[in-house]
């Protein structure tokens, strides 16, 4: 069974910066895409960002492009969200997903794309 473990988050001003790491435990595929999603209390789970398996492509949602950046180190096994210029509204659990089938291949925005998920690390701003 695959689990993705995710790491680096905590609680940081307005205006600050943090990184988040995630890597699978377990059974991994040849080959995945990678999302990063976001759920604050109350909302919906939010795409934030997602890397293909070469990490050449990336997307990104509206309210952090600019500011987010994702990437992967496949020598490593590791994925990583530089968050920068955060704000009180970035505010939630942050989770990473691993995608195996072409929805997520295309860097799907769904989380329903995504196949095997983390148990999240919170992320806070304060104003």
């Amino acid at each position: 069974q695959v689990r993705m473990v995710e790491s680096g988050g905590g609680l940081v001003q307005a205006g600050g910066s943090l990184t988040l790491s995630c890597a699978p435990s377990g059974r991994t595929a040849s080959s995945y895409a990678t999302g990063w999603f976001r759920q604050a209390p109350g909302k919906e789970r939010e795409f934030v960002a997602a890397v293909g398996w070469s990490g050449s492509s990336t997307k990104y949602g509206d309210s952090v492009k600019g500011r987010f950046t994702i990437s992967r180190d496949n020598d490593r096994n590791m994925v990583y969200l530089q968050m920068n210029s955060l704000k009180p509204e970035d505010t939630a659990l942050y989770y990473c997903a691993m995608g195996l089938g072409s929805a997520a291949a295309g860097l799907g925005v769904k989380w329903y794309e995504y196949d095997y998920w983390g148990r999240g690390t919170q992320v806070t701003v304060s104003s």
